[in-house]
């Protein structure tokens, strides 16, 4: 039986509603392409340091190609999302693999509004990198992903989705690793309900923002700690 790895899961935010995210299943695709889709340097983000999620790729699986638009992909057509990591879509909704085994998110299970723009996370160490991934959707215009830590910086996530702009499609990014544990947010959660500063865990990155076509903000997952 595949092993699943816990991960870190951030709350849903849709339009005000906050929709309880679904567990991780271990599924396997027998698909084994590679498909380019990458982060490039954000210039709608003024004042803002803003970097790529990926770092160098080894052969076998081409890294995402730095690109403005969203990546079409194949259902089953694996993305190296980053070292050691693999995002593939199905119709079901999105799927990835870690050392740790492979995880699962579904979007036809109804915990998440197709017909309201919003914006989920999840988020787990692997090796020395700080993996980020979740579902946009509600809209056909959304075009862009931006997550922000808690240290500041601005990172633009790759998206993409299957064809016939379904809406809704997968982001992911990479950051640094906290400089402490207490600030990756408790298992489960994403964020720590104590806050900053009261000794409990801090969830490291503030935001997630879904953005349309011209640059207007469709939904915001934001930490509770702020």
């Amino acid at each position: 039986m595949t092993r699943i790895k816990k991960y870190v899961a951030a709350a849903t935010v849709t339009a005000a509603v906050l929709a309880v995210p679904t567990g991780a299943y271990a599924l396997t695709s027998d698909k084994a392409s590679a498909a380019p889709s990458a982060a490039t340097p954000s210039a709608g983000v003024a004042k803002s340091r803003t970097a790529t999620g990926s770092g160098a790729f080894g052969a076998g699986v081409r890294p995402a190609a730095q690109t403005s638009s969203v990546r079409v992909v194949a259902p089953g057509e694996r993305v190296k999302a980053a070292p050691d990591v693999l995002l593939w879509l199905t119709g079901e909704g999105k799927h990835w693999s870690t050392p740790d085994g492979e995880q699962f998110r579904s979007v036809t299970d109804g915990n998440l509004d197709l017909t309201t723009p919003g914006i989920s996370r999840q988020s787990e160490p692997v090796g020395d990198r700080y993996f980020h991934s979740g579902v946009y959707y509600g809209s056909r215009a959304a075009a862009r992903v931006e997550i922000t830590t808690r240290t500041g910086r601005t990172v633009r996530a790759s998206m993409v989705e299957l064809a016939g702009k379904p809406g809704w499609g997968a982001w992911y990014a990479t950051t640094e690793l906290p400089s402490a544990p207490k600030v990756l947010g408790p298992e489960g959660a994403g964020t720590g309900g104590a806050g900053e500063g009261t000794g409990g865990s801090v969830d490291f990155i503030r935001s997630v923002t879904l953005y349309d076509t011209a640059g207007r903000v469709l939904a915001t997952l934001s930490s509770p700690a702020g």
